[in-house]
């Protein structure tokens, strides 16, 4: 059966995407749940009218990320931190600590768009990147120094 997606599935295809699946799949799973419309000629007309409209949407949003994006690129936040033997913290620099940092700096920024794939335990300077948008990543500078 084919069927014109309205949703990324995963290992299957992005939306406006007319792929092929089995009858199960698609009666079970894909419909139901309305990731998927049957192809028929009127549903194809449908999900291009859709698709562009989408795709202006997209657009929008990239460009906001892209204007956010560069004023991030501008900055630096500066922990400081009690340190023990060999410069390791006692503490560590999460994510958390990272987005209300940057709050207190206007910005709005959730806690699972920071890149941060394990806490910063020890002192330096560090790039850490934020998922703005799938195709914009600004890295932020982010100093832990010694108390």
């Amino acid at each position: 059966m084919e069927v014109i997606l309205r949703q990324a599935v995963e290992n299957l295809g992005k939306p406006g995407d007319v792929v092929k699946v089995s009858n199960g799949y698609a009666r079970n799973f894909l419909l139901p749940r309305g990731v998927a419309f049957e192809a028929t000629p009127g549903n194809l007309k449908r999900i291009a009218q859709e698709k562009s409209r989408l795709e202006a949407a997209e657009n929008d949003r990239r460009a906001a990320a892209q204007g956010l994006a560069e004023k991030l690129e501008q900055v630096s936040l500066t922990f400081s931190a009690r340190v023990g033997e060999e410069g390791k913290l006692f503490g560590s620099v999460t994510a958390a600590d990272i987005v209300q940092q940057l709050e207190t700096q206007g910005f709005q920024i959730e806690k699972r768009q920071v890149d941060l794939h394990e806490p910063l335990r020890t002192l330096g300077v560090f790039r850490v990147p934020v998922r703005l948008h799938a195709d914009v990543k600004p890295e932020i500078r982010v100093w832990v120094i010694k108390q």
